[in-house]
């Protein structure tokens, strides 16, 4: 489902871990989200920033460093995901 035609099950996959907190997989959530980098739909990169600020409440120095690192990340997803960290 994650690169399937249909934008809103892509965000599904990319929120459905939003109330697992530590146990969130960072990993997989990553892989999901790099599956979708470069989409242009604003639903996507809203989760993608949702999904990264969600998890920041738990990780937040984790978060910080991926999207530091990772090129692709739209300016919305980027402003999501840090809204909540210093």
């Amino acid at each position: 489902m994650a690169q399937s035609d249909n934008f809103w099950l892509r965000r599904t996959t990319l929120l459905f871990q939003l109330g697992y907190k530590a146990e969130t997989d960072f990993e997989l959530l990553c892989g999901i989200i790099e599956e979708n980098l470069g989409s242009d739909e604003f639903f996507i990169n809203k989760a993608i920033g949702w999904a990264l600020r969600q998890y920041a409440w738990t990780e937040p120095k984790k978060v910080q460093a991926y999207v530091k690192a990772t090129g692709g990340l739209s300016p919305l997803s980027r402003r999501e995901a840090l809204k909540n960290v210093g």
